[in-house]
C-alpha cells in the first residue's frame, strides 16, 4: 500500500513525524506538506504563482503552499505513483464542529477525498501535543483498522478523527459523531504597529455551542475518539423548495 501523508502544521511538524512513523507499518509512506505553518488555510489552492518542491533532511518533501496544494501536486504529478490513501495530521489541536470548514489538516484529507482516493484526518485535542505518543497509537490502531477492512468499497470516503489529550488507559474506545457547532468567534484583536498603523488579529475560535449527545464535542470531551465522516456536498436540502418556489414566482 502507498500512503501519502500531509499536513497543515508544516512538514518539521512533531505530528506529522508520528504519523508518517504510524504509517509505517501498514506500507511505503511519502511525506509532502507545507513548508511553514499553514494553519486556517481552509481548501485554498496557490493559483497566482508556481511552487517549488524541495527535501529535507528528514526526507519529507515541503511546498511553499497550502495543504490543498501538496496533495494536489503529490497526487496530479509529483509521485511516480498514484497513492491508495491519504492521511493528514496529526494537528496540534482539534478540529472539530465548524473548525473543519477552516481546517488546512482536514482540507488535506479533503483533497485527496475529491481526487477520488480514501482519506484520514487526524486531531490530537490540546495544543502543545501532549499525549502525542497515545495519539500516533490510536492513529496507527485507526489505520489498522481502515486497512484491513474498509467501512465502506467502491467508493472513496473522508473521515475525521479527533483524539482526546489524556493517556491511553483514560480513552474509551471509539465513537462515530456528526459535527457539532460552535458559537460566532471572539471579536478580533485591534493593535498598533510600529508605523502607527491600527491591525487586526483574528480572535480566537468561539465555545461549542452545539455539543450535546452524539457529537464530536461531547466525544471528545468524555474522552473518546471522535470519528466523523465528512462530505462535500454543500447543497442545502433544506431550503430548496422554498428557493423553488421563490424563483418561480
Amino acid at each position: 500500500m502507498r500512503i501519502l501523508v500531509s499536513n497543515d502544521d508544516g512538514y518539521f511538524s512533531p505530528g506529522i513525524a508520528a504519523l508518517a512513523e504510524a504509517a509505517k507499518e501498514f506500507g511505503e509512506v511519502v511525506v509532502v506538506a507545507p513548508e511553514r505553518d499553514r494553519s486556517g488555510a481552509s481548501n485554498s489552492l496557490t493559483l497566482d504563482r508556481p511552487l517549488t518542491v524541495r527535501r529535507a533532511a528528514s526526507g519529507f518533501l515541503y511546498i511553499n503552499g497550502t495543504p490543498t496544494d501538496c496533495v494536489h501536486v503529490a497526487v496530479t504529478g509529483l509521485l511516480d505513483h498514484r497513492p491508495d490513501l491519504v492521511i493528514s495530521g496529526i494537528n496540534d489541536g482539534a478540529n472539530m464542529g465548524d473548525d473543519t470548514i477552516y481546517s488546512g489538516t482536514v482540507a488535506a484529507a479533503m483533497e485527496g477525498y475529491l481526487l477520488g482516493l480514501p482519506a484520514i484526518a487526524f486531531s490530537l485535542a490540546k495544543k502543545g501535543y501532549e499525549h502525542l505518543d497515545v495519539a500516533r497509537s490510536v492513529a496507527a490502531d485507526v489505520l489498522r483498522r481502515f486497512i484491513a477492512q474498509p467501512p465502506v468499497t467502491g467508493s472513496p470516503i473522508l473521515l475525521n478523527v479527533n483524539i482526546p489529550s489524556a493517556p491511553r488507559d483514560k480513552i474509551r474506545g471509539i465513537a462515530v459523531t456528526r459535527l457539532g457547532k460552535r458559537h460566532f468567534a471572539e471579536p478580533v484583536i485591534r493593535a498598533t504597529n510600529p508605523r502607527g498603523e491600527t491591525i487586526y488579529w483574528i480572535g480566537p475560535s468561539g465555545s461549542a455551542k452545539d455539543a450535546g449527545p452524539g457529537t464530536d464535542f461531547d466525544a471528545v470531551a468524555n474522552d473518546w475518539i471522535a470519528i466523523t465522516p465528512l462530505d462535500v456536498d454543500l447543497t442545502g436540502r433544506q431550503w430548496t423548495d422554498a428557493v423553488q418556489r421563490w424563483a418561480a414566482k
